[in-house]
């Protein structure tokens, strides 16, 4: 049995205007009966005493209960409830005084929190709960100072006094007293698991950090854990585990969540709205949340640490959980590509980033933590992102398309950027895509790729209507043309290297639109020199030099190409090689004017001087289309060969040198060569013979695939219908 001075809790709660209740004729018959009569006197101390309870008590708690949430509002009531429960529910009560004091309850329930549980105790007078003469202090005073664990070893004290006195059947015939004293416990409990909740929520505000009080509460809770390590085998409520690590990591989840919604709460509704507004809100979440964590692993864990409590993981999977909840609230209203970015970004790169907190060894640990978006949600978010990138970078390309149509408007040409003629166009394609793919790739490996498909099935569509656009446009020049095709080749070149095989796709339209930019140029080039040729093989031609003005072009057109890339450079100068030969060849197989005796002679030779000048002018650009020079010497030394039979050797050279030639050519070159009847019969059979070699070879791929005579047009003249004769 305590003794009256140790048994006191602490100062009454009653409220000082509420009227005593009349007591009942049961309750002055039950107290007669236990030997314990009550007096004015001892009615007035108790009510002075549960006045300083009260008073007390309410100092103890008046933080807890301005800052505790609905759910600490609400605890007290639930412990109550239970504990009367549990009382019904007990097997040992006498059956009149059980039901007589079952009845009571209501009454007891509403008027425990002003010490009416003390009038009835059995035998213990109103000094029960005060404590021992010398120790000083009440439980309530102790949590008002918060000497948390000097007061749980007096709640422990009083509890395992009141479990002995009831196995003892103390309370047999007054269970109410049990419960008025079991009540006050609880309620005491109660108040120290509240002024817990305020240490936690007070421990990261602007006052700083108490250390003393963090250690107090760690040992508080551990000695808890040690008194009641689990529920007891009886049901017994007041021996119940109080559960005070997990209400202390409810309080540092609130915590959390308290101060993560702080971040942006000064701004209004419209200083958020934008990418501005939110980058703005991001940044302050992310100063508040490294703040706070290196306030916890500096200065709160310490504190914890002394007492064997790990802090660190409760309040990193706090702050966890509350930053994944507001970027869940961000990422429903969030709007645009920027916005969607900006939370993707925060997420993967400035949350996950290892220098988050500050400093390389405070680092945010992956493995333990939950993703901080749900999967679902960062698809969401993802999916939206990419849907309004996909508009976004088809905007940026139609910007571009106005750029350039504007620099063909003011008549701008191209700048020659080492050696090469260049085009904004490229500079502004590659930047685009590695902008747009670099953020990609910066938030996830599947956002990269998934942006680069978009790039380059943006950039497929765009070629076109650039090389439509331009074609059709004033602007079309040798400079502008070659700027071109140097854009699409370095577009194809570089963005291939750099993104292999997602971008194979492009490469169809890139190559598509730079041979279209090289037919271009190829055609403005032959309807510049196309004139030229047609004094070819006429009688003036035998005397004065032709050629000069037609090589000068092809000089100057070849200057342009040495501004081209290569390999389109060196393909688009042989192109032009060929044009050169072919053309002259087809003035010569079609002369206007036919040559007898020393014309032929001479022409002849004229054909040979041009063959060979043809071919130093091609030589010294750079061409290397060397197959081309033996066409024009062949035709020339068939025409000027004074041996006739020598005539079926060169007949052999061009027919092996150009296995395309056909036996209209052949006819045509005898004709202008005038031939007898059965020398040209001789000279075709053997001509046929070499002809069906040739073709044979051809088939096989043997010849290289050069095409010279096939596109020379030889019309049917009487010359050659008699030279078939």
């Amino acid at each position: 049995m305590l003794s009256p001075q140790t048994a006191t809790l602490g100062p009454e709660l009653q409220n000082p205007q509420e009227p005593e209740e009349p007591q009942t004729p049961a309750q002055g018959t039950r107290q007669t009966s236990s030997g314990k009569e009550p007096s004015a006197h001892h009615e007035n101390t108790t009510r002075l005493g549960l006045g300083i309870l009260r008073r007390a008590f309410s100092r103890a708690s008046q933080r807890a209960v301005t800052q505790a949430t609905k759910e600490d509002a609400g605890l007290l009531w639930r412990r109550s409830s239970s504990l009367f429960r549990s009382f019904r529910r007990a097997p040992h009560e006498g059956p009149a005084a059980g039901q007589s004091q079952v009845a009571a309850v209501p009454e007891i329930s509403s008027r425990v929190m002003d010490g009416g549980s003390q009038q009835a105790s059995t035998g213990v007078g109103p000094k029960e709960l005060e404590p021992e003469a010398g120790e000083g202090k009440s439980v309530a005073d102790l949590i008002t100072e918060r000497q948390l664990l000097a007061a749980f070893e007096q709640l422990r004290h009083l509890e395992t006094s009141l479990v002995a006195e009831k196995a003892s059947h103390t309370f047999e015939h007054d269970p109410t007293a049990f419960a008025r004293r079991a009540m006050d416990v609880c309620l005491h409990y109660d108040g120290l698991a509240a002024e817990i909740g305020a240490i936690v929520r007070e421990t990261l505000g602007p006052d700083g950090v108490d250390a003393a009080a963090l250690t107090e509460l760690a040992r508080v809770v551990r000695a808890e854990e040690e008194a009641h390590p689990e529920p007891p085998a009886d049901g017994d409520f007041l021996r119940t585990p109080r559960r005070w690590r997990q209400h202390w990591e409810d309080a540092v989840q609130r915590s959390a969540q308290e101060r993560v919604q702080r971040a942006g709460a000064g701004e209004t509704s419209g200083a958020v709205e934008g990418a501005p507004g939110l980058a703005q809100l991001l940044a302050q979440l992310g100063g508040l949340v490294r703040h706070d964590l290196q306030k916890v692993l500096l200065e709160v864990q310490p504190a914890y640490a002394a007492a064997g409590f790990p802090a660190w993981g409760a309040y990193l999977s706090a702050f966890h959980g509350a930053v994944a909840q507001r970027l869940q609230e961000l990422a429903h209203d969030a709007r645009g590509c920027e916005q969607l970015y900006l939370l993707l970004d925060w997420a993967a790169n400035v949350y996950g980033s290892p220098d988050f907190l500050g400093a390389p060894d405070l680092v945010l640990p992956t493995k333990p933590l939950p993703p901080l978006l749900a999967p679902d949600v960062w698809a969401r978010l993802e999916s939206s992102y990419t849907s309004f990138l996909e508009t976004k970078i088809t905007g940026c390309f139609e910007s571009i398309l106005q750029l350039e149509r504007s620099r063909w408007a003011a008549g701008e040409a191209p700048d020659v950027l080492q050696g090469l003629y260049r085009a904004p166009l490229s500079t502004d394609v590659h930047m685009l895509v590695a902008e747009h793919v670099k953020a990609g790739g910066a938030i996830s490996a599947e956002l990269e790729a998934t942006t680069l498909r978009i790039c380059a099935r943006a950039l497929g569509l765009f070629v076109p209507r650039l090389e439509k656009a331009f074609l059709e446009s004033g602007a079309v020049s040798e400079p502008h043309l070659g700027a071109y095709v140097n854009a699409c080749e370095e577009l194809r070149t570089s963005l291939l290297a750099r993104f292999p095989g997602i971008l194979k796709e492009l490469e169809k339209p890139l190559v598509a639109a730079t041979r279209s930019f090289q037919k271009h140029l190829l055609q403005g080039f032959q309807r510049d020199i196309q004139p030229l040729f047609r004094v070819v093989c006429t009688k003036g031609w035998l005397t004065q030099d032709t050629l000069h003005p037609l090589m000068d072009k092809v000089v100057a057109f070849a200057h342009h190409l040495e501004h081209v890339a290569q390999p389109w450079a060196q393909e688009t100068l042989q192109e032009v090689h060929r044009y050169v030969v072919r053309e002259y060849l087809a003035q010569a197989l079609r002369p206007r004017e036919r040559f007898r005796g020393a014309e032929r002679v001479n022409g002849s030779q004229k054909m040979s001087l041009d063959a060979q000048a043809i071919g130093d002018t091609f030589q010294g650009l750079g061409s290397e289309a060397t197959w081309l020079d033996q066409a024009i010497l062949c035709v020339a030394e068939i025409l000027g060969e004074t041996y006739k039979d020598d005539i079926r050797r060169h007949l052999e050279t061009l027919i092996q040198s150009y296995p395309d030639i056909r036996r209209d050519h052949i006819l045509a070159i005898l004709a202008l060569r005038r031939l007898g009847r059965r020398r040209n019969h001789s000279l075709l059979q053997h001509a046929q013979d070499l002809l069906r070699v040739a073709a044979k070879a051809a088939s096989s791929g043997a010849t290289g695939g050069h095409v010279l005579f096939e596109e020379i047009e030889v019309p049917t003249s009487v010359d050659v219908l008699i030279t078939c004769i």
